[in-house]
C-alpha cells in the first residue's frame, strides 16, 4: 500500500489532484520496485507552475538525480527555441551556412528544422561523446558523416546525431559553450537547480547509477506477439552504462545525457506550458505555440507505421495512436513531450495543465514490458484531475 504523509497529500489536493487517483498512480509506480525488478524510481507531477507530487522509491531515494537519456532532447531543443525567438537561428536555413565543416557527402541540403524532426537523413551517424571536447575532432566527425537517405524524404529516429549538430549551432550562434548557454539562459531563469546538461564533478555522488534488469525478448517472443523485432541502434547496453562515468556525464550529451530529478523534469515541462516558472519569461507564448506545431507532416515511424508527429524537438500526442508515441490513453491530443531510453517519461498536457516526470535507474531489457509500464503510468497521471 502506498502511503503519503498528510502534508504531501494536501499539496496534491491543493493542485486539484484527486487523492484516490494519486494513490493508484503511486501504487503502479512502485510496483516493480516492490517486486525487485527496478532498483530505483522517482515520479513527479506539477500543475499551475508548481510541484504537486514528488515521490521516490527504491535504493537511494530522495534528492537523487537520474540520467534521463533522450528526454534531454526537449531541453536542448528548448534552448534552441530561444535562438529562434531572438532571430539568431532560422529553421529553414541550411546547416552548412552556419557550420561550413558540415558540408560533405550530400549533407549540404540538410535544413535546420530537419535536425529537430528526425528527417535529416543521418540517423546512424557515429559520434563518441568525448570527441565533443576536441573541436577539431568534432568537426572532422561532422565532415565524415554520410546520408542514409535524402533529407526530408522520410522519418527515422536520430538517437544522438542531430542533437550534436543542434549543440554546435547553439555555439555558433551565441559564441558560448552550449552547456553554459543552457545553464545561463534556461536553467537559471527557471530556478531548476536539479537539472543538468553537463554535470559538475561535485554532483556525481548524487546520481543513481544505471543498471540493466530483466531478460530481453527473443525473436520468437516478438513473433508470438505479432510485432517486428526492434532494429539495433547505438543505444546499446554498453552505451547506456557509459553514463555511469563522470567524464561522460560532464560532456552533457545533447541528445541523451541530461541528469536531473523527476521534480525538475516535471517543472521544466510546466515552463514549456507557461514560458516561465514565476519569473521573467524565457519563451514567448508565440514561440511556444510555434515549437508545438507538427512539422513532420505525413512522415511515419518505420517501426510502428504511425505518424511521427514531430514538432521542434518534441513529440505531439495527436490521435488515438498517442500511446505509440509515449503518452497515456487519457492525454489530450495537444499533449507534448519526449521520453527517454529505459522508460523515462516526460510530458505536459495543455488541457489539464498537468506535467509528468518519471525516471528510473533500471533499464528493462524486456522492451514490451517497459513500454506497457510507461503507458500505464502515463495514463494514470493524465487522469489525476478527474473525479474518481
Amino acid at each position: 500500500m502506498t502511503i503519503m504523509t498528510e502534508q504531501r497529500m494536501a499539496r496534491a489536493e491543493a493542485a486539484g489532484l484527486d487523492p484516490v487517483r494519486v494513490t493508484r498512480l503511486l501504487e503502479r509506480v512502485r510496483r516493480e520496485v516492490d517486486d525487485g525488478l527496478l532498483p530505483a524510481v522517482q515520479v513527479a507531477v506539477a500543475r499551475h507552475g508548481k510541484l504537486a507530487l514528488f515521490e521516490s522509491y527504491g535504493q537511494q531515494p530522495g534528492g537523487q538525480l537520474f540520467c534521463v537519456f533522450s528526454a534531454t532532447k526537449a531541453v536542448t531543443s528548448a534552448a534552441a527555441w530561444i535562438l529562434f525567438q531572438e532571430g539568431l537561428l532560422d529553421e529553414d536555413a541550411r546547416v552548412v551556412d552556419l557550420i561550413p565543416e558540415f558540408a560533405s557527402h550530400g549533407k549540404e541540403q540538410v535544413r535546420v528544422q530537419q535536425l529537430f524532426t528526425h528527417s535529416a537523413g543521418f540517423p546512424h551517424a557515429p559520434f563518441r561523446p568525448l570527441d565533443w571536447l576536441d573541436k577539431q575532432r568534432r568537426l572532422e566527425r561532422f565532415a565524415q558523416w554520410r546520408l542514409t537517405w535524402e533529407p526530408g524524404s522520410r522519418y527515422e529516429y536520430h538517437p544522438t546525431a542531430s542533437m550534436w549538430v543542434v549543440a554546435e549551432l547553439i555555439e555558433r550562434c551565441t559564441g558560448a559553450d552550449f552547456r553554459d548557454f543552457i545553464r545561463e539562459r534556461l536553467i537559471a531563469p527557471l530556478g531548476l537547480a536539479d537539472l543538468y546538461v553537463g554535470l559538475p564533478e561535485a554532483e556525481n555522488h548524487r546520481v543513481v547509477p544505471c543498471a540493466h534488469v530483466g531478460e530481453a525478448l527473443t525473436v520468437g517472443d516478438y513473433a508470438k506477439l505479432g510485432l517486428p523485432v526492434p532494429p539495433e541502434t547505438e543505444v546499446t547496453e554498453e552505451a547506456v552504462l557509459s553514463f555511469n562515468k563522470p567524464e561522460i556525464r560532464a560532456v552533457g550529451v545533447p541528445g541523451g545525457g541530461g541528469i536531473m530529478s523527476a521534480a525538475a523534469l516535471a517543472l521544466f515541462y510546466q515552463a514549456l506550458l507557461h514560458g516561465h516558472l514565476g519569473g521573467r519569461p524565457v519563451w514567448s507564448q508565440d514561440m511556444l505555440a510555434s515549437a508545438r506545431r507538427v512539422r513532420s507532416g505525413g512522415l511515419k515511424d518505420p517501426l510502428y507505421g504511425r505518424l511521427a508527429n514531430r514538432a521542434l524537438g518534441i513529440i505531439i500526442a495527436g490521435d488515438d495512436d498517442r500511446h505509440f508515441r509515449g503518452f497515456g490513453h487519457g492525454n489530450s491530443p495537444e499533449s507534448f513531450g519526449h521520453n527517454g531510453a529505459g522508460g523515462q517519461l516526460a510530458w505536459a498536457d495543455p488541457a489539464s495543465g498537468l506535467s509528468l516526470g518519471y525516471v528510473t535507474s533500471g533499464h528493462d531489457r524486456n522492451v514490451i514490458r517497459q513500454g506497457r509500464r510507461g503507458v500505464a503510468i502515463a495514463s494514470l497521471a493524465a487522469e489525476l484531475c478527474n473525479p474518481a
